[in-house]
């Protein structure tokens, strides 16, 4: 739910003159409409305009947008790529939805033969190939593809080297002199491929010599009054022109990174983060940060890059920074040890990954510049609620919040959800889900119990971090629950109950067997009312997909190795679940269609208490 304050016109007037991508949420903070713009002032303003004729549908989203939010790109090339990408990652259910993945083009040269061709492709895979896009023409990828064969002389056929040497007669192509025929082992691969070379130097934006002979030959083109090939060879200029158009929101070497910029005043700082998946720009955050003195940008990105990694589950093999850390090789030595794999940080000095960094200190300094006010509102809903709440139950330096929430039909499909509040804002990536083990029938404190000790216990993916603080969805009964687990584990982790009133609603905090009042108009109210909801939203849609699924699910579909025949066996010798976990590996065994290995597996997933964190 969200509670921010948003002045939708005071917004409405900050908004720059530039390309980029608008993202417009409702009041839960859902992503209901994703569009680009050439100028984000322009367009984003058009929906707020009462004397716009908008369609139905278009009136309909701009009745529920709560807020809205812009990521600045450089092009309208690069606002379209990153239209594309967040629409398929977050569905926006006011965006019409195309049906097939396959949207912009590729050029692949595929470097992994002998005698490499040129390809246009809607598919990038991990194959040794060279991959040039996407663009959004796929006229002009055909066009330049044509270019390149002709002028190098490259082949277009299917033919397996050097099996296919020498088996049938050169093609047309090299009778018209636009292929060289390696085929007929006219041209060795050393020669052919430094043909291909030259092709990869076009791609790459050395394209003059090619620009200067078009024009040569549309010039002579139409000093003969051949105005037909004049214009083919306009048309092909402007493709030319067109895949000049570098972009850099897609990247074609598919690998996950993150790109950390920041942008500093005299007193305050925002440090942006972009999240590359897959080789696509997906996401951003912002953070701002609170200067204490005279910290140079690379101070603020050295101390950023130590906190924020602190718990994350999962960390890119690759994170580009705007400055080098000062303890780069003890920090990348950290995180590879906290991650499983190698961890590495690049401060790019050219290309596309410096623009990559430009782009995020763009959007950093954006927000700094247009912010400000709404900065500073921000901290005091989430820095300043936090602060409040720890003055009030007397725990001092909370930073990391986690809380936890049980549902069920009847005890049917239990499951248990973990959120997390980091500084007073949610940390996504750090949620987890559960789907209840040991416990047969609407026990919550049971369920509860066995989802506190999963979780505190499994010291792997970034969980070795422990909370600040727990908020259980409760009051005595459940914060009781909790203190006996983190004492019977021997931690030391304060917990703090969330006390409902008859209607539902936040009213206080349970915290050292007292109730603390908490004021409805207060920022630690409404924090705390978030965390609530985000709970219980997150685990309502967990046991909706849970059933969805399935009307009944056994808790023996997780398990590896049991199949239908041997759950119906276990089922009928042991008549439920409970009594299938309070059994041996002998007495599993014996069950119709077990062997020992099944025993074993089945008597592992019951009692090793680390087993799947994620419940999925």
């Amino acid at each position: 739910m969200y509670e921010g304050f948003f002045d939708i016109e005071e917004e409405l007037k900050k908004l720059p003159g530039k390309p980029g991508v608008y993202i417009m949420h409702d009041k839960t903070d859902e992503i209901i409409y994703v569009g680009k713009a050439i100028s984000l002032k322009n367009r984003v303003r058009q929906y707020f305009q009462s004397s716009r004729n908008l369609s139905s549908k278009i009136r309909q989203m701009v009745s529920n947008v709560q807020r809205f939010e812009y990521i600045i790109t450089d092009s309208e090339l690069e606002a379209l790529v990153l239209e594309c990408n967040l629409i398929k990652l977050h569905k926006p259910r006011y965006n019409t939805m195309l049906k097939d993945d396959k949207t912009y083009p590729f050029i692949k040269i595929t470097t992994n033969e002998t005698f490499p061709r040129i390809l246009s492709t809607r598919e990038l895979k991990k194959d040794k190939c060279r991959y040039f896009g996407p663009f959004t023409s796929g006229k002009a990828v055909n066009d330049i593809i044509e270019l390149l064969n002709k002028t190098y002389g490259l082949r277009t056929c299917r033919k397996s080297f050097p099996k296919d040497t020498g088996r049938d007669r050169p093609c047309l192509n090299y009778h018209i002199g636009q292929c060289t025929a390696p085929c007929q082992g006219f041209i060795s691969a050393e020669e052919y491929n430094g043909l291909v070379e030259k092709a990869i130097d076009f791609l790459e934006g050395r394209y003059n010599g090619i620009t200067a002979k078009l024009k040569e030959q549309m010039k002579e083109a139409s000093d003969r009054l051949d105005f037909e090939h004049a214009a083919q060879y306009r048309d092909m200029l402007e493709s030319v022109r067109y895949i000049s158009q570098k972009q850099k929101i897609t990247n074609s070497d598919m690998q996950d990174k993150d790109i950390v910029a920041a942008a500093i005043d005299d007193t305050d700082c925002v440090v942006q983060v972009f999240f590359i998946r897959g080789g696509k720009l997906i996401g951003r955050e912002h953070y701002h940060m609170a200067l204490a003195g005279d910290e140079t940008r690379a101070d603020v990105i050295n101390d950023f890059v130590k906190q924020y990694y602190v718990g994350t589950p999962y960390i890119p093999p690759t994170i580009m920074l705007q400055e080098p850390l000062a303890e780069e090789e003890l920090i990348s030595g950290w995180l590879t040890k906290h991650s499983g794999h190698t961890v590495r940080f690049v401060t790019p000095k050219r290309g596309t990954k410096e623009k990559l960094v430009e782009l995020a200190e763009k959007n950093a300094l954006n927000v700094l510049t247009q912010d400000k006010d709404k900065i500073m509102r921000e901290e005091a809903r989430t820095i300043g609620a936090v602060k409040s709440i720890s003055e009030k139950i007397g725990v001092p330096d909370i930073h990391r919040m986690e809380a936890f929430d049980i549902s069920n039909i009847s005890g049917v499909q239990s499951v248990g959800s973990m959120v997390v509040f980091y500084d007073g804002l949610p940390r996504r990536n750090d949620y987890r889900k559960f789907r209840i083990k040991t416990v047969v029938g609407p026990d919550d404190y049971a369920s509860m119990r066995e989802v506190l000790t999963r979780r505190l216990t499994h010291t792997s993916d970034g969980f070795d971090v422990m909370p600040d603080l727990i908020m259980m969805d409760g009051g005595r009964g459940q914060v009781n629950i909790a203190l006996s687990v983190v004492k019977e584990l021997g931690l030391s982790i304060p917990v703090c109950g969330m006390v409902k009133d008859d209607n539902h609603r936040t009213r206080a905090l349970w915290y050292n067997d007292h109730e603390i009042d908490i004021s409805k108009n207060g920022e630690e109210f409404k924090l705390v009312t978030r965390i609530q909801d985000e709970a219980h939203r997150f685990a309502i849609e967990y046991h909706r997909s849970l059933r969805g699924k399935a009307q009944i699910h056994s808790v023996l579909d997780d398990i590896e190795g049991i199949g239908p025949a041997r759950r119906k066996g276990l089922m009928k010798q042991f008549k439920d679940v409970e009594g299938i976990r309070a059994a041996g590996v002998d007495e599993l065994a014996k069950a119709p269609a077990m062997n020992r290995i099944a025993a074993e597996k089945v008597y592992d997933f019951f009692h090793t208490t680390n087993n799947n964190l994620k419940g999925e």
